[in-house]
């Protein structure tokens, strides 16, 4: 019999008969992995423990305890537990496709009836029964014609269609969870008692057209989501939970801050609270910039086609892109423009005036740069996904000597301005090549190198996805964390040596030859409208007082303290706080409710005790005892907290 070489992660290697399968690798190796076994990887492949092994390859034996093949195996068979279920329950419903996606799975099913909350309850009830079975999972390849004529009979017109759409070279594998089968690429746990009967649940049910085309017919789509433990399960729905009551679009209107309409589809109509918060986000960042050395600029929104072309914007991005026709005095056709998608190819324009010299370099110019990007409108999602946008933008040009020294120095910007926004952490992705770029493998290695030291020179943790970098050069992301653990990707550093090529951006070498820049594409927020709904839940409308749009409400209890109220607000408003008065004939703990809801960090609350006192009672947004304080020493600590960061 044919041998093969086996090779395992500690890098030793083993000699086994050809067509093994990894459940039989794994009980060579020792019974207790044998038992413990989940799947593997293969060459990078992962693996059934079923599937037979025929050539030399690298193998890692996978158990529960892989955190990433584990979650994949138990969401991908409880898709198909759960289109069993459904079958079982009504057998007259057909099924179609059920994939895993971030934290679960859906299936989708044609069904004449809607699924009900009450039919969720009893699908996940049958669920529990067939995972408790502990029935075997068995899998084997078919012939096509066999397959099809299996879907055919038993109805099944969604299968037969997805048998004939697979390639003719590719093999057409068939698993059972038990008595009920399906067509699947796999891998699957070995039995449905390995799915944790107490870590899923179904969570809502959606339309959903089939193939993703609106033509075809519409499905109804089942979403699970699903984890290896109960507690798991608990802390997520938890989060949810927390997620719904620091709902951006929520709390925008109770706080009136923003709102969007089918006029403007994606378009934010900001209003003054919101604009407030806005633009002292935007007051912060324009000082942080300039203490770090950026100069700002301004380009147009309207920009003629032939730049889009010649940064070759047009041919990878015309689709997503705002087109604006105008019919120029004389000209023979119309003149096609476009809303600027972004800024880059703008800013090389802006450095384009003028001879540059080696001394010039760095150059960082930043825009406040206002774009458009069309989005469908299945995605778009209240702040964080928009079609009209502003981005915290800026680009550097420098030498590739410089890319090490400007990354660090960016990182350092990041991680200081985060903190102010109260972000203390951060994860940092570093993409590399992938297959297809240009430019020299000496030229990428040192710019890799570059971003990787400087990574390291600011001691901030990072990982490497291979591949994954743009054609023309590498980058890095940055993801934050926010108070439910949620993670955001927002800033950007990109290293880029193609765009000055195109566009033909020079500068004077020390040795007096022309050379080409590389520009840095960098962005610490990304867009103002994503970044301040990320802000808004963050903090659960509770925002910093700096950053709030409405700081304090001096409120009267009496009428008679109404001029003073009126006083009070003028001190706090001529040291730069944003005070307002409230001298409606309410009661003063309807005032506090109204206010709390509105979320204003602070409420003065004025009697004629505090008039004759010259003091005012404090009352903190969350608390519920209040403080008594003197006129001078409240305008002092409160000027003191609304000084923007930096």
């Amino acid at each position: 019999m044919a041998q093969i070489s086996l090779t395992f992660p500690d890098g030793k290697a083993r000699e086994f008969p050809a067509g093994i399968t990894p459940a039989e690798v794994a009980a060579s190796i020792s019974t207790s992995l044998g038992k413990k076994a989940i799947s593997a990887s293969v060459d990078g492949r992962h693996y059934d423990l079923q599937w037979p092994i025929e050539t030399d390859a690298k193998i890692a034996i996978h158990t529960m305890a892989d955190e990433a093949q584990a979650l994949e195996l138990i969401r991908h068979d409880l898709a198909h537990i759960m289109a069993r279920a459904v079958q079982e329950l009504w057998p007259d419903v057909k099924v179609t496709i059920g994939p895993v996606v971030a934290n679960g799975w859906y299936y989708d099913f044609d069904r004449e009836e809607t699924f009900t909350p009450e039919d969720l309850g009893a699908i996940e009830k049958r669920m529990k029964e067939i995972i408790n079975a502990r029935e075997a999972v068995k899998t084997e390849l078919w012939e096509r014609a066999r397959a099809i004529a299996y879907y055919e009979e038993r109805g099944e017109p969604f299968k037969v269609e997805l048998v004939q759409a697979i390639p003719e070279d590719q093999s057409i594998r068939m698993y059972w969870h038990g008595v009920w089968q399906d067509l699947c690429r796999g891998p699957h746990l070995q039995h449905t008692g390995q799915v944790p009967a107490d870590a899923f649940k179904l969570m809502s049910v959606a339309g959903a057209y089939w193939r993703g085309d609106s033509a075809n017919k519409q499905l109804q789509r089942i979403y699970g989501v699903a984890f290896k433990t109960r507690d798991e399960l608990k802390a997520y729905l938890h989060m949810l939970e927390e997620a719904a009551k620091r709902d951006h679009r929520k709390l925008g209107r109770e706080m009136e801050l923003f709102h969007l309409q089918e006029e403007a589809p994606g378009m934010v109509f900001w209003h003054p609270n919101g604009w407030q918060i806005y633009r002292t986000l935007e007051d912060y960042m324009r000082g942080r910039l300039r203490q770090a050395g950026y100069k700002e600029i301004r380009t147009p929104q309207v920009v003629d086609r032939k730049l889009w072309e010649a940064s070759g914007h047009w041919e990878a991005y015309k689709e997503n892109m705002f087109i604006v026709e105008v019919e120029e005095e004389h000209a023979k056709e119309k003149r096609i423009n476009a809303l600027k998608p972004m800024n880059c190819p703008c800013h090389v324009q802006v450095y384009n005036q003028g001879l540059k010299s080696y001394r010039d370099l760095p150059l960082r110019l930043a825009e406040f740069g206002s774009c458009h990007r069309y989005e469908s409108s299945g995605s778009m999602h209240g702040l964080m996904r928009v079609r009209g946008f502003v981005q915290d933008d800026a680009h550097i040009f420098c030498t590739e000597d410089q890319i090490e020294s400007e990354c660090a120095a960016f990182i350092e910007l990041l991680s200081s301005v985060y903190k102010d926004l109260g972000f203390d952490s951060f994860e940092i992705k570093l993409s590399t090549r992938p297959e297809v770029r240009i430019g020299s493998d000496e030229a990428w290695d040192k710019v890799e190198s570059a971003l990787e030291n400087a990574i390291r020179k600011v001691g901030a943790a990072y990982e490497i996805d291979p591949g994954e970098g743009a054609f023309y050069g590498p980058k890095l992301d940055f993801k934050l964390t926010d108070a439910i653990g949620r993670k955001w990707q927002c800033g950007t550093f990109q290293v880029d040596p193609n765009l000055p090529t195109r566009l033909g951006a020079e500068y004077i070498g020390e040795d007096g030859a022309k050379h080409r820049p590389y520009m840095l594409h960098r962005a610490i927020l990304g867009s103002f409208e994503r970044f301040i709904g990320i802000l808004i839940e963050n903090y659960a409308g509770k925002l910093p007082f700096w950053l709030a749009p409405r700081q304090v409400v001096v409120a009267s209890i009496v009428s008679d303290a109404d001029p003073y109220v009126a006083e009070v607000v003028a001190a706090l408003r001529a040291r730069g706080v944003r005070a307002e008065a409230d001298t409606r004939n309410e009661k003063i703990n309807y005032k506090v409710r109204e206010h709390s809801v509105g979320k204003v960090p602070v409420i003065l609350a004025i009697g004629m005790q505090e008039v004759e006192a010259r003091s005012v009672s404090v009352r903190r947004l969350g608390e519920t005892r209040t403080e008594s304080m003197g006129l001078d020493q409240v305008v002092d600590q409160l000027a003191a907290d609304a000084r923007i960061p930096g």
